[in-house]
């Protein structure tokens, strides 16, 4: 490894325990979840927050109570007024936006020392008034009689019964006049296209021919995997507890997802959610939705090397890359060969990859991309293709199947997992990469300090 004073350099990274949404950190904000990550690093560093030149944070559902989430993390962690702080929004990828971020402050030499990372509670995610509910309270708020409003209020016991019979009848994903609308699904539903991103997964599954047998075999890989990892203690460097009452007796310090029970035949029973008709994405080889937080500290090497801290990796390169919305899961097919070219290394030099498991069908479609001559020549204009994945080095404790998915932290989480496990293993060069709603890919490649 060449030492250059003006690597950007990560010092120490944590996260929380992954929780299914609904669950056990329901009524935890996502500020709170933030903080709880943010604290941690602290103490694990002993750092002194006035180094920190600046607080970035990825958050993909806004709290309405904290839209600059990244600020309401800082000020709560302990940060002095005096140090900015910005959210930053990038669907999946928010959480590794916010290392990009840094990365690019801390090499242009503007700042020295920035803490990234992410967090989502997407249990909090609201549910939302139909427009015609909305049209009925504008009416209620500008009438001027009583008799008026009784007759408002009339009108929304009848639409309340309606939204009722709605609910009972019609499918989860389908909008109704007086039924809520979902917040969640409705954000991870691609304007531009106007489908869902189990949709988009559904897409290539049928084109990459995968079958159900085989996403089910991926997800059931998962829970083993992150179960062994459980078992083994390999989380427990990278996670934080999580205090749920004053008097600590409610902790929270490992994740939920993984099921080590899990079974194929189980698998099996599922039925296919997007595509009841002819589809094979379940909830079974899908992630869950979920809440968590994770945090990095990045500094340039002549900063932690001031301050006496021994980094953990050197963050190589990224990259980010466009593609169609309704194949948004290949991403990481489009942005690794960047992240490959400007870290001057080729896929066959990775010791290790974390790809995030939205979907099985998409991790297994981005593996059979990689490999593919064709699509490389005929969607990158590369004249080889990117590279065989070695499946033993792919999420070798698991993924966001059994671990699960908070949009906005998962980006932070990946290089986390990644690191430490390099250190573990004493492997040289990693990549973290995933796909983004909307039609994009990201990648961060990372050396491991000598």
């Amino acid at each position: 490894m060449s030492l250059n004073d003006n690597d950007v350099v990560i010092v120490e990274g944590v996260r929380t325990p992954f929780v299914k949404a609904g669950g056990t950190f329901k009524n935890v904000h996502a500020a709170d979840l933030g903080k709880t990550a943010v604290k941690d690093l602290i103490a694990k560093t002993n750092l002194d927050v006035n180094e920190v030149d600046e607080v970035i944070f990825g958050n993909a559902g806004n709290p309405a109570d904290a839209v600059n989430i990244s600020r309401v993390v800082a000020l709560g962690s302990g940060f002095p007024l005096k140090t900015s702080a910005f959210t930053v929004h990038r669907n999946c990828a928010s959480a590794m936006e916010s290392i990009a971020t840094g990365f690019d402050k801390i090499k242009s030499g503007t700042l020295s020392a920035v803490i990234a990372g992410g967090t989502e509670n997407m249990s909090q995610m609201p549910l939302l008034m139909s427009s015609a509910f909305v049209k009925l309270f504008e009416k209620l708020g500008s009438a001027k009689t009583t008799g008026q409003r009784l007759g408002i209020l009339g009108s929304l016991l009848k639409a309340d019964f309606k939204q009722i019979i709605d609910m009972v009848t019609t499918s989860p994903m389908a909008e109704t006049p007086y039924k809520p609308i979902i917040s969640v699904m409705k954000g991870l539903t691609d304007p531009f296209v106007g489908i869902n991103m189990g949709q988009t997964a559904e897409i290539l599954a049928k084109e990459f021919g995968l079958s159900r047998l085989e996403q089910d075999q991926f997800a059931l890989r998962s829970h083993q995997l992150a179960s062994k990892a459980m078992k083994d203690g390999r989380f427990k460097l990278e996670i934080t507890p999580v205090f749920k009452s004053p008097d600590f007796k409610e902790v929270i310090s490992e994740d939920v997802g993984p099921r080590e029970s899990q079974s194929i035949e189980q698998l099996a029973k599922l039925k296919p959610f997007f595509d009841k008709a002819t589809g094979t994405i379940t909830a079974g080889n899908s992630c869950p939705i979920t809440d968590g937080a994770a945090a990095v500290l990045l500094m340039s090497r002549a900063k932690a090397n001031a301050l006496g801290y021994k980094p953990i990796a050197k963050i190589r390169s990224y990259a980010f890359a466009g593609l169609e919305p309704e194949r948004m899961g290949l991403g990481p097919a489009y942005s690794t060969p960047l992240a490959l070219k400007r870290a001057g290394l080729q896929l066959k030099d990775i010791g290790l990859i974390e790809l995030n498991e939205a979907f099985a069908a998409q991790v297994l479609s981005c593996v059979k991309a990689f490999e593919s001559k064709e699509f490389a020549q005929n969607k990158l204009g590369l004249s080889e293709k990117i590279g065989d994945v070695n499946m033993d080095l792919l999420n070798v404790n698991g993924g966001a199947i059994a671990l699960g998915h908070p949009v906005g932290a998962t980006g932070t989480r990946l290089v986390v997992t990644l690191m430490k496990e390099m250190q573990k293993r004493n492997v040289q060069f990693g990549l973290a990469t995933l796909c983004i709603g909307g039609g994009q890919g990201g990648s961060i490649i990372i050396e491991k300090e000598a």
